[in-house]
This record gives C-alpha cells, structure tokens and sequence, in this order.
C-alpha cells in the first residue's frame, strides 16, 4: 500500500511539475518571450521620413481678386513640409504599409531601415479614405513581416506596438486589445480601428501592430488625447483592411470601394420600439438611390437592413464599411426586416469609384466669394455617404483651397450650395449662369451642411 501511495505521489509531483514549465513558456508575463517577439519583428519595422514642396501666397490681400489685379499679383514663395513616421516591410521585395499621412504628396520619401541601411522609396498607391499608403523600396531580401488575420481579434489579447515615437527609432510599448470596431471618430472616411493602451504617439503613425504569435494585425495610426501624448487610447487600422487595399491597388491601380445606393439612419429605441425590431442593431433606408444596386435588387425604403454578406450591421458607420470592402460585380445576401418579417435579397454590389465621379466639375476663379472653390453635380454616391437627401438640390463643393476666398468664406467640402443671392442653383449649368451675374461687393449665399441649411451674408 505504501509502495503505491509513493508512486502515486511521485506520478502527481512529474504531473505538476510539467504543468509548471508548460504555464511558465506559455506566460505573457515572462520577459524573455516578450523580447523573443520584439526581436522577430523589429526589423520588419522602419523610419519614413517624407518632404513636399508647397507655394504660400506671401500676403492673403494677394488671394482677394482687386488687390491681384491693382498690383500685378503676389509672388508666392515656396515652403518645405517635412513628417517623421513608421512604416512596415510585408514582403521581402520592398513593399512597405504606412500611413497616407506620412507620405501622401511628398515630393521625396527616404526610408531607414533596422540595420541603418537608407533607401529611396517610391508611392506605389494611397488611400486617404482610409489613410493607407503602399511604398516600394528597391531592395532584396528584406525582414518582412508575417501577415496575420484582424478578422477574429479577442478583446484583451496582447498586443505590441512598434514604431518610431517622436523620431526615437525602434521603440515597442505593450498593452491589450481595448476594442475592435471603433467607427465614427471622424479620423478617416472609413472607420474600422483597433483600439489599444499600448503606447502610442506621434511618429508611431504607420508602424506595427503584432499579436504574441509576432504577426501583424494592424498599422498604428492615431490617437486620442487633449494633450498629444498618449493616454492609452490609440487606433490601429485592421490588416485585412490595409491588405485589401493593397490588393485593389495592385489590381487596379487606385482602390476600388463596393456601393449599394441607399441613404440609411441611425436606429432609436423609439424606431425600434414603433417597428417592433428586436433592438436597435441595423439601419433604417430613408431613401434609396434610383437605378441603384439596392433598388435594383427590390430593397426599399423603410427597410431595415441588419446584415450584409453574413455580417451583422451595428450602425450607418458599419453598413459603410461592410460595403466597401466588398468587390464591383460580387453578388452578397442583404438581410432586411420588412413589415416585422426577416428577408434576404440578392443584391449585385456596384462600383462606388465610377458613381463618385461628377461629369462635370469648375474650379472657380476671379470671384472674390468662392475662388478656390471646386464644385460639381451631386451625385448619387455623395449622396448616400454624405446622407444628401434627394430632395436637396444645389451643387457640391469637392475641395476648397486654403486661405482662398472661398475658405475665408467659409465653405468645407462637402457642403451643398443651394442659392446665391436668393437664386436656386439646382445644377452645375445653373450655377454657372448665377456665378457670371454675380457682381458688387455684396453675396447672399445658403448651403446645406450635415442636415442643417444655413444662409451667410457676405460683404468684401
């Protein structure tokens, strides 16, 4: 009996001295793991440094129409614009992700390897939607990193991020993963961060995003703080996001975004108490854009859509996103609720690129109102993701120069003009026709604006 009990013990003692070493290599806490991962993907990470030339007009009296005309025009002077930033090497070839505002523009892009190896670099394609930018060196048998997926990140996984804070080269900061899915920030156009406590800042933009397995899940792009610093809330751009883009631009040379065609509203607990919903996950179609994909594939308004290619649909941000990832041509299932019962349509997804652009768009100058200002006909993709209603006619401002005229006027892009001087301006031929009566020292100007009409009084 007593031969069997020692045995026993000795059995339970190898037993637990097993689970102690398997618990000890498999523990995030233990320094030297960590460090195995920083070493493995430090070199994968380097130093973006980008410069552009721009002309500054020397004094604003030379934007106003009189003041170039009385005195022959300003001299504009030239002024360099130089960012410090991140980026990673996803294959051994020279291709590197960063950030769209780390290198978009730049007349010159000098990369800085982990070895202290410095290369020229080229633009390969940026996004500003998303801010992504693909960068090539010309360079062979590069450290690049292993690609992981972002699509089935855990909250509370640990994550490190790696990149060049503030110019100092190689830093890597941990944390945890605080959320997935963060949207409607207002950072970029298409919101689908990664949120983070691993430290972030500024030169941080573009570097990398690893899981404890060393692979990458995202590019690190901006953080929220009052003071600059981080506050351990940072955003990192999903992988499979950055991939995709990179996979479009190969593909097609620019990215190209899915559309659907409708123009959706957040979801109340009062609307969804009224339609007898579930709960207030989905969207409500306000409107549905004519000829579009969706009216196309029998949707309507007052529908409810609560999932796309098998994706729930949490919001308007969401639906957004789930759309742009999808392909031209790709035909997804659109999950509805209709008259409180579920349906599924089959919905051909159409091309956002070809019904975003205008048929027609001026750039307007030797107005002393709205020179710098570059308008166009709405069109239906405007319309849906800047939520234009059909029944708002005008013309679309696209860019607004600055410190031009227009910009001191105050019109942003994305601002619908719909009267001057108590004229309607329903199109662009219309617009133009005004534009050329418009004299005096004296405007009257209304535009709409994120659901709200405002009218300026303007004297110059």
């Amino acid at each position: 009996m007593d031969k069997r009990i020692k045995t026993v013990f000795l059995l339970l003692t190898l037993l637990f001295l097993t689970c102690m070493s398997h618990a000890q290599t498999q523990n995030p806490y233990k320094g030297e793991w960590v460090a195995d991962i920083a070493e493995k993907v430090l070199p994968s990470v380097v130093n973006i440094a980008s410069q552009k030339k721009i002309l500054v007009q020397q004094s604003p009296l030379f934007s106003d129409p009189f003041f170039r005309d009385f005195f022959g025009g300003g001299m504009p002077r030239e002024r360099v614009e130089k960012a410090l930033g991140s980026g990673v090497l996803i294959s051994e070839d020279g291709y590197i992700v960063t950030n769209n505002h780390v290198v978009g523009g730049a007349d010159e892009i000098e990369v800085r390897l982990s070895d202290e190896r410095v290369f020229p670099a080229r633009i390969i394609g940026t996004d500003p939607k998303s801010d992504v930018a693909i960068i090539k060196i010309e360079a062979q048998d590069l450290p690049g990193i292993r690609i992981g997926d972002s699509s089935n990140l855990r909250i509370g996984s640990f994550v490190l991020a790696v990149g060049n804070p503030f110019g100092l080269e190689q830093t890597v900061t941990m944390g945890i993963i605080s959320a997935v899915g963060r949207s409607g920030l207002g950072i970029t156009d298409y919101e689908n961060f990664i949120q983070t406590d691993a430290a972030i800042n500024p030169g941080n933009s573009g570097g990398a995003l690893v899981n404890m397995d060393g692979e990458l899940i995202g590019i690190n792009t901006a953080i929220l703080s009052r003071t600059g610093g981080s506050v351990g809330i940072g955003f990192a751009i999903p992988v499979n996001v950055v991939m995709n883009i990179k996979k479009s631009i190969e593909l097609y040379g620019e990215v190209v975004r899915g559309w659907l065609g409708v123009i959706v509203q957040e979801i109340t607990p009062e609307i969804a108490d009224s339609l007898s919903l579930k709960s207030s996950k989905g969207v409500l179609i306000s409107e549905v854009t004519r000829d579009s994909p969706a009216d196309r594939a029998g949707i309507r308004q007052g529908d409810v859509i609560i999932s796309i290619g098998g994706k729930d649909v949490h919001n308007s941000s969401s639906m957004r996103f789930l759309v742009s990832e999808l392909l031209p041509g790709s035909k997804v299932p659109v999950a509805v609720v209709r008259d409180g019962r579920e349906e599924v349509m089959s919905v051909t997804i159409g091309d956002l690129s070809l019904s975003e652009v205008p048929e027609h768009q001026i750039l307007i100058t030797g107005n002393r109102f709205l020179e710098g200002a570059t308008v166009a006909d709405i069109t239906p993709a405007a319309r849906e993701s800047l939520s234009i209603g059909n029944d708002i006619e005008g013309v679309l401002v696209i860019d607004v120069q600055e410190s031009s005229p227009a910009a001191r006027t105050g019109l942003n892009p994305g601002d619908v003009i719909l009267q001057i001087n108590s004229r309607k301006v329903p199109g662009l031929k219309e617009f133009e026709a005004v534009l050329k009566g418009l004299r005096g020292i004296k405007m009257s100007i209304s535009i709409y604006r994120q659901g709200m009409v405002m009218t300026m009084t303007i004297i110059r």
